[in-house]
Parts: C-alpha cells; sequence; structure tokens
C-alpha cells in the first residue's frame, strides 16, 4: 500500500506543473504577415518587393533567405610573372534576409520582433559607382529590427528612410492576416 502511494505522488508530482504549465501557454496561431519594401525617387515609386510569410504566433521563429550572389572582380599578380596580371573573384551575397517571430496578446492583436536586412547593386548610373570607381559595383544595404503590433486585417507602414547616397526612400509596410 504504502508502494502504491509513493507511485501516485510521484505521478503527481510530475503532472500536476505541467499541467498548470500548459494552461499558462497560448495556442499557436498561424498569421500570414506581409511585407512589402518599396523605393521611390521623390513621390514615384521605382520599385515594390512584396514577401509573404506565414509565421506561428507562439510558436519557432520563421526565416526567409533570398537572393544571389555577385562576383565582385579583383585583379591580382599572378607569382613568378608581375607582368601577367589574372583576374579573381570574390563573391557578395545580396538579397533579403526576413527573421520574425509573433506572439498573441491577449486583446486579440498581435506582437511581431521583425529583423530585416535588404542589399542590392547600386547602377552603373548611381552617385555612388560613379563617386567610387567607374564600372566596380557598389552596393546598398537596409536593416531593421524592430516591434510592430498588428490585429487581424491591419497594414501598417512600419519605417521610411533615405538614402543618403542617391536621396531614394526606403519604406517598409507590413500587413496581417489570421490563417482561418
Amino acid at each position: 500500500m504504502k508502494t502504491v502511494l509513493k507511485t501516485v505522488a510521484l505521478v503527481l508530482t510530475l503532472i500536476v506543473p505541467r499541467a498548470a504549465m500548459a494552461a499558462d501557454e497560448k495556442p499557436i496561431t498561424p498569421v500570414k504577415l506581409t511585407v512589402v519594401l518599396s523605393r521611390y525617387q521623390g513621390d514615384k515609386k521605382v520599385s515594390s518587393l512584396p514577401y509573404t510569410l506565414v509565421v506561428n504566433a507562439n510558436g519557432p521563429k520563421t526565416s526567409l533567405r533570398m537572393g544571389s550572389s555577385v562576383p565582385i572582380p579583383s585583379m591580382t599578380i599572378k607569382e613568378g610573372a608581375p607582368t601577367l596580371p589574372m583576374t579573381a573573384y570574390q563573391y557578395r551575397d545580396i538579397g533579403i534576409n526576413i527573421d520574425c517571430t509573433a506572439a498573441s496578446l491577449d486583446d486579440g492583436r498581435f506582437r511581431f520582433e521583425l529583423a530585416i536586412e535588404d542589399s542590392s547593386v547600386y547602377g552603373d548610373d548611381s552617385p555612388a559607382t560613379k563617386a567610387i570607381a567607374q564600372g566596380a559595383p557598389s552596393f546598398r544595404s537596409f536593416r531593421i529590427t524592430e516591434q510592430v503590433i498588428l490585429k487581424d486585417g491591419q497594414s501598417r507602414e512600419f519605417i521610411a528612410a533615405t538614402d543618403k547616397v542617391n536621396g531614394e526612400v526606403t519604406k517598409l509596410d507590413v500587413s496581417l492576416a489570421v490563417v482561418k
């Protein structure tokens, strides 16, 4: 009888705290987050790139990686033949990286923690390319780490920033839809 009581006491000691902890946990809720990265030259929109992620609120981090590796030429001198330069290439990754976690709040809204990195190559006519070296690639980068709170169906301009080199304004818009 004592053995049975000890076993029941042990089982209750293991189960009750876990059940109480599970009652405090919020359910995982899938939500669709659309992130739109737009660039403007004055009032004219010059690009708009949408990215859609399904994020599990109260679940693990969601990550998106999309881009290319761009070759960057460099001249090197071959050993033993100093008059014959060789072209070597180093590669640089460009594109977008988005990391997102979401948590549901008690009032039906969702808190998103976003980390976004976007990089691209300036065109040949860019002031950055002309100022540094004609024909050599120049790169732009945009990084933000921030929180935003949204409810189902809500959209918001998240950030706007001006590129010091060419005056382009980068805007980031986010919108949310709960997956039914």
